[in-house]
């Protein structure tokens, strides 16, 4: 058979079910073979970041990997930056490119790059096909690394002519592994830690939300009332509605979650990535205990140095601290302060729920609206931008995976393409994309794309001219900001344009009816809100007040 035929029996044999991309001419014979395929669907997008995003959400949905495709070239260099949000926020991805015929590539020729070197930085492991008989060895080392702790993003080119070779080699069977596990004495120091702790509270992170690791966590709070506070990325580790859940933190600014880990003598880290919210923030006197359990050992850092670490499958090291909970009982905790700081950041969420008044709308009643209307297994996926500030603070879940925000990469245009893969994963949940007017229209042609495929998604797009969390930003550190505003399109024309169904809503009071609405029409449809940040100066005088010390 061909190599490239190879390659598509090589990535059936691994489950997987989507590749998102735009191909090439060096790619056709990977694409002719790939239309044979029984179980692969191919997804055309618009352009290539948007196939990479849509990847990156299947593969945080899913814990398993899709592929994203371009060619050589500016087709290589347009997945990076979705490659790169993917890696850095845990998502398991496949990379594949195209690239010229291997006679041409030790000189100066059309559209020729070194896309290898280009994706290493933004990769785990990034290679190319030069004897068509590695192939299985190739993919099947590429799903393994792309999947296991922590996953990430993996690349594979394969050049034109390689493409087009016979071999007689067969895929690998895939075979899984059990995760390693952290030892029992290492855990048995670690419990003695949490049973002799006053006021312990649980920072849980993106590996929360993987790997059975979340049912776990909730066990052990049940039996042991600790609280938990959550990153960007582990929202719905714990439900929202449960006593122990002391919602999100990550503002670089403090905030009642962040006043609990300054009253806490004992910080016990889940999951827990750093790029999402520097220890620096929260052990500025590098005194805090810290216990850290996580799939692979903590990162050296003056601010974040565990007392004890628990190095292996984190679902299985929160097992072995409820059966000791079970065998010999929690400690005697001071939890008060914690259910103080919920019950005031739970008031805050409802500050702003019976906003009437018609114009600009604030963000906080635009998420109350939003949780009222999404169930608890639907989903709401956050662009970058000031909204997702707002999100981050003020939109909180039942589960893990329902809210989907970039917080390691942080790169704008990830709601729209994001939202298409969400649909296509669970076609019969609420998706909800949000993005800032600037995020949007950074994939803005996803629009034919969720047309194209009768996504059931409903974008949400705050409006208000300009980049706002820049401005948001310099406002803060300099009193003024540098121009960031632009115009916008007709919301309504541009959505009839690509077929979607449009809403424009400057009502509070009628907010929820129209996402009700949006909701119950058959394919996509955009929802433009004006939004009222002039709410976010007000925000961060409202974090300067909380900051100072506690009555």
């Amino acid at each position: 058979m061909k190599a490239s035929d190879l390659m598509v029996k090589c990535l059936e044999a691994e489950g997987i079910e989507y590749i998102f991309g735009v191909p090439g001419e060096e790619n056709a014979d990977f694409m002719m073979s790939l239309e044979h395929s029984d179980s692969i669907r191919f997804v055309l997008t618009r352009h290539e970041q948007g196939a990479a995003f849509m990847a990156e959400v299947y593969g945080r949905l899913t814990d398993h990997a899709a592929g994203c495709l371009g060619t050589l070239g500016p087709g290589a260099t347009n997945l990076i930056t979705g490659v790169a949000d993917s890696n850095m926020d845990r998502a398991p991805m496949l990379v594949l490119t195209g690239q010229g015929s291997t006679r041409r590539l030790h000189k100066e020729s059309h559209q020729i790059m070194s896309v290898v070197d280009m994706f290493e930085p933004v990769t785990k492991w990034a290679t190319t096909v030069l004897n068509p008989d590695t192939i299985p060895e190739i993919v099947r080392k590429a799903v393994r690394l792309a999947r296991g702790e922590k996953p990430g993003a993996v690349h594979i080119e394969l050049p034109e002519d390689i493409a087009k070779e016979a071999t007689d080699s067969q895929p690998i069977e895939p075979i899984r592994y059990r995760r390693p596990v952290a030892d029992d004495k290492i855990c048995d120091r670690a419990f003695e830690l949490i049973r002799n702790a006053k006021c312990p509270v649980i920072l849980a992170g993106n590996g929360c939300i993987r790997r059975r690791a979340s049912k776990q966590l909730r066990t052990f709070c049940e039996q042991t009332g600790v609280g938990v506070i959550s990153t960007f990325m582990a929202k719905g580790a714990v439900d929202m509605d449960s006593d122990y859940c002391l919602y999100t933190v990550g503002l670089s600014a403090k905030d009642f979650p962040a006043l609990v880990i300054d009253d806490a003598d004992l910080v016990i880290t889940m999951g827990f990535d750093m790029v999402e919210y520097h220890p620096r923030l929260w052990n500025p006197n590098k005194d805090k205990t810290i216990v850290h359990a996580d799939f692979l050992p903590a990162e050296i850092d003056e601010y974040y140095h565990p007392k004890v670490e628990l190095v292996g499958d984190l679902a299985h090291t929160l097992w072995m601290f409820n059966e000791r909970v079970r065998q010999g009982g929690a400690g005697q905790y001071d939890l008060a302060q914690q259910r103080t700081m919920r019950a005031k950041m739970g008031d805050e969420l409802a500050v702003h729920a019976g906003d009437t008044e018609v114009g600009r709308i604030r963000p906080q009643k635009v998420l109350w609206d939003a949780r009222q209307v999404l169930g608890q297994d639907d989903i709401l996926l956050s662009d970058v931008g000031a909204h997702k500030m707002w999100i981050a603070r003020h939109f909180h879940c039942h589960n893990p995976n329902t809210c989907l925000i970039p917080n390691g990469f942080c790169s704008m245009g990830f709601a729209l393409p994001g939202a298409i893969a969400a649909s296509l994963v669970y076609p019969d949940r609420k998706v909800l994309g949000i993005a800032g007017d600037g995020g949007f229209m950074m994939n803005v042609q996803e629009m034919e794309t969720a047309r194209r495929l009768d996504s059931n998604v409903v974008v949400m797009v705050w409006e208000d001219g300009g980049y706002g969390l820049i401005a948001w930003k310099q406002e803060t550190e300099f009193k003024r900001s540098t121009d960031l505003s632009f115009g916008n399109p007709d919301w309504l024309k541009l959505a009839e344009s690509f077929g979607w169904h449009g809403h424009y809503q400057d009502d509070p009071s009628a907010l929820q009816d129209t996402l009700r609405a949006a909701f119950a029409e058959a394919g996509p449809s955009l929802v433009v809100v004006p939004i009222d940040y002039r709410e976010n100066p007000k925000l961060t005088a409202r974090l300067g007040e909380i900051a100072q010390p506690m009555a």
